[in-house]
């Protein structure tokens, strides 16, 4: 008998011969079960091995093509929370938490400053800018119920923006005063630029003599919608821009009317002041204005009455979306705790 582990497969077809032609037929049949026994184990054996041998091949193989894995750098901590308080600012710490980084507050009574930070610096001031647009717009005692309409010369060119007062938009100069200031209407804004006696290059003419009167020395404009970063002050000049603006009983409503509808081409459309504090049952606010520019950050300025005393509030470069009014919220809860204190200054 030949045993399977005496063939070799490159001697099976010799041996086979050798079988078939020497022995008798029912040891050849024996012989041939046996062969074909000896070929099955023998190739059998081989193909798993050879399986294995291939497998371990592609798994080194896409081992060495495996990426690299990069680990992402941390982020600042002071970015982390700077995040956090965008999204969560809800005006809680104290005064010393103010996160502006210019503020003036003011007692618009006496004068009195009551709190003060980079006072003093000249920073863009964005729409802060139509206040003075609108005290302008009115000093010539215009027609309010006269038709302006939205031209190409009033889209943005600066930054962009978008507006849903298309061209050939027609509103009264009244409703386009009111957007201006209550949602910051940048169309409108230019529109009334537009229409005053010299046009555009007058009216911002008139808005810098008007800032020189009024004793403005840190404030330059050279667009009537705050969209150029050219247009700086100081949070102490606007204190004194605020209080002129006050004078003013139009400005005064509206730039704190929550808001108010108007058809632009034969559709209704809704909007609302860009200050959500108007809306706020605890807040008695008697003028408002908001501006942000990638430049001049966010800002805020506001008269209300914080512990029954006319105030002035102003916040410029407040890089949250939420600050500003975080910061607003501090100042009023920090001047109502010191009601039986005078006026301390803080700067």
């Amino acid at each position: 008998m030949i045993s399977a582990k005496d063939i070799e497969q490159p001697k099976l077809l010799s041996v086979f011969h050798l079988v078939t032609c020497r022995m008798p037929m029912k040891s050849t049949l024996r012989n041939l079960l046996a062969l074909c026994v000896a070929c099955g184990v023998t190739v059998g054996a081989s193909q798993p091995a050879a399986a294995a041998t291939a497998k371990k091949q592609v798994v080194a193989s896409k081992k060495v093509a495996t990426k690299p894995v990069v680990k992402k750098a941390k982020k600042p901590a002071k970015a982390v929370a700077r995040r956090a308080a965008v999204i969560q600012d809800d005006g809680t710490g104290s005064i010393d938490s103010i996160k502006s980084a210019a503020v003036a507050v003011i007692d618009q009574s006496t004068g009195d400053v009551l709190f003060e930070k980079n006072a003093s610096a000249v920073v863009p001031i964005a729409s802060i800018t139509k206040l003075m647009t609108a005290m302008v717009a009115l000093d010539i005692q215009p027609s309010l119920t006269e038709t302006l309409t939205i031209g190409t010369d009033d889209l943005d060119t600066i930054k962009g923006t978008h507006s849903r007062l298309s061209v050939g938009t027609r509103l009264s100069r009244e409703e386009m005063l009111l957007l201006a200031l209550m949602s910051s209407e940048n169309r409108a804004a230019s529109a009334l630029s537009r229409h005053y006696p010299g046009g555009r290059e007058a009216f911002v003419a008139a808005m810098n003599a008007k800032a020189k009167m009024l004793g403005l020395t840190e404030t330059r404009f050279a667009d009537p919608t705050g969209l150029t970063p050219e247009n700086v002050s100081s949070a102490r000049d606007l204190v004194k821009l605020v209080n002129a603006a006050h004078q003013y009983p139009l400005i005064r409503e509206f730039s704190t009317s929550e808001e108010y509808q108007v058809a632009v081409r034969g559709r209704p459309q809704m909007f609302r002041n860009t200050n959500t504090l108007v809306r706020n049952e605890q807040w008695n606010i008697g003028l408002s204005k908001t501006g942000y520019i990638s430049e001049a950050g966010k800002c805020l300025v506001m008269q209300a009455w914080l512990d029954n005393k006319p105030t002035i509030i102003v916040l410029l470069d407040s890089w949250g979306r939420l600050t500003r009014i975080g910061d607003a919220n501090r100042i009023k809860r920090w001047i109502e705790s010191l009601a039986s204190s005078p006026p301390t200054f803080r700067g």
